[in-house]
Formats: C-alpha cells, structure tokens, sequence
C-alpha cells in the first residue's frame, strides 16, 4: 500500500516517457517524474521516496523531503492566502494548504507559523493546521521530571511561551525563566521542571536540581577556563548578562558559583569571579 505524507520504500518497475513507475509489495504502483529520478536507475532497484498529491490531485513521488510529514510539525512560511485558506512553503513544489478554519488566528502571505500536518479523511488530502494545542496528546507517557527533551515554540502568551515537547506534548517556559530572545519556530533543548495534573508539562531551559547545578558548575568553570579565568560578572549583574554569558538563568548562575566557591576554586569579588588555581591564594 502507498502511504501519502511519508517515506516509502519502493522498487522500480518500469520507466516511461514521463519517468519511473515504482511499485510496493503488493504492486500498486506511483510515478517519479523524470526530474527526481536518480541517474542510472535500472529497473529492481530500490528507493526511497515522499508520496503525496500534486496539484492535479494525482498520486506522485519525489525524491525530495518536506520540512515536515504526516503527524509532524514545523514552522513554515505562508506563500500565498485566497478565500479558500493558506498556502505554506513546506518544500515541496505544491504549498501544504492550511483552510481558514484550520488557523489559530487570521494567516497573511509572508506569515510564519507551527503547523501540523494531518490526513484529511474526507478528501484524502494532506493538509495542514495551525491549532497546534488540538494535535497534541492529553496524556504524557515515557516522560518524567528532570528529562531532558525537544521543544519547537509556537506560542507567545501572556505568561510565557507555548511549546511542542518531544513532537507529541504541550508545553510551558514561563516569562520569568527566559532570558534569551526565543523565537516561534526555534528548535531547542529543554528539561521537565513538572508534569501538571492537566498533563501540560512545565519547561524549563536549564538542567535543575543536584544534577544540574552539578552539570553547571562543569559549564561555568569551562567557560571561565576559557576566558582566561576571569568574567566581569556576578550575582549582582542582570539576567540577560549572564545568560548571554552563561546560557543560564540567574538563579542557576549563582547556585553554581556557590558551589565552586565552597570548592575553593573561586573567588567572588565586587568587580567579577575569578578561578582559583592550586597554587594561588585569593587576594
């Protein structure tokens, strides 16, 4: 059986004016055009390939991947918008239509946005939304406190930022906990701070707890290693400074130099931090 809005794996049956014809097990069989059809290609051989429709609405292959398949998401910009919906870029030579009543709020041309992209029962179509929280799973599995997982941005909120976890969850960084600009569409790392009873998972950008001020303390030292010891920074300078310095928050910057400072490896003065070496003693 072909699969549209993912890779299938199919053999070459024959060739013909306007391209290949592959075939699955049970012979059903889709064209690649003659411009996706690798050089030398022979009948038996193997390949992979995207299937979907094309604007014609006939089943076609092509050797190209999309930014994104059937059940995945990815922030894509929107080429053109009638009144039927929106048409966004997804890679391919036909945009992913996304239908008015499929968006989150009204699209423009030039507009980017998450999208999710779905099989439409009815038309047997591949089609796209941008009411990213109706996709997402309402129970967490194989997810606990303190793991470290994906996170695509889709939503700026008045609380904070409303992120996909691992392509399957909803997600919250809280405005207090971000100190670097994020943008919707931003492919991240994060760590599970909580699992709410609403199974919406609380984010945030840093590792927390004994193991992160651990992993931290390895990050800060590093990084001071390597401006020769010495930072113009402390617990007195702004968040936005020590995240850009650090890549972390306050909080944690602070927790970490504490530890190194308890390990007699740090002396915290009024105009920076500075490592301590073996031999030397502070000032």
């Amino acid at each position: 059986m072909l699969y549209l809005g993912v890779m299938n794996a199919l053999t070459a049956e024959r060739q013909t004016e306007n391209g290949f014809y592959l075939a699955d097990k049970a012979k059903n069989t889709v064209l690649l055009p003659n411009k996706y059809v690798p050089e030398n290609m022979q009948p038996g051989d193997a390949i992979d390939v995207f299937v979907y429709k094309d604007s014609l609405d006939r089943i076609v292959a092509t050797t190209r991947k999309p930014l994104l398949m059937l059940g995945e998401y990815a922030c894509l910009e929107a080429k053109s918008v009638n009144e039927h919906g929106a048409f966004f870029d997804w890679g391919l030579e036909k945009d992913l239509f996304v239908p008015h009543s499929n968006q989150v709020e009204p699209v423009e041309e030039g507009d980017f946005f998450v999208v999710y992209m779905y099989l439409d029962e009815k038309s047997d179509r591949l089609a796209g939304t941008t009411r990213i929280m109706s996709t997402l799973l309402k129970e967490v599995k194989d997810i606990s406190v303190g793991d470290e997982v994906d996170l695509l941005p889709f939503e700026e909120t008045e609380i904070g930022i409303s992120v996909i976890v691992n392509n399957a969850y909803a997600g919250m960084i809280y405005k207090n906990e971000i100190f670097t600009n994020i943008q919707v569409g931003d492919a991240l790392k994060g760590y599970v701070k909580k699992i709410r009873d609403d199974h919406k998972l609380d984010i945030s950008l840093n590792k927390f707890g004994y193991r992160g001020v651990d992993a931290n303390i390895k990050k800060l030292y590093k990084i001071l290693k390597e401006n020769n010891g010495y930072m113009r920074l402390t617990d007195k300078s702004s968040p936005e400074e020590i995240y850009a310095a650090f890549g972390m928050s306050k909080k944690v910057f602070k927790k970490a130099i504490g530890g190194l400072f308890k390990s007699g490896t740090l002396d915290i003065r009024s105009t920076g931090i500075k490592l301590i070496e073996k031999t030397e003693k502070k000032d």
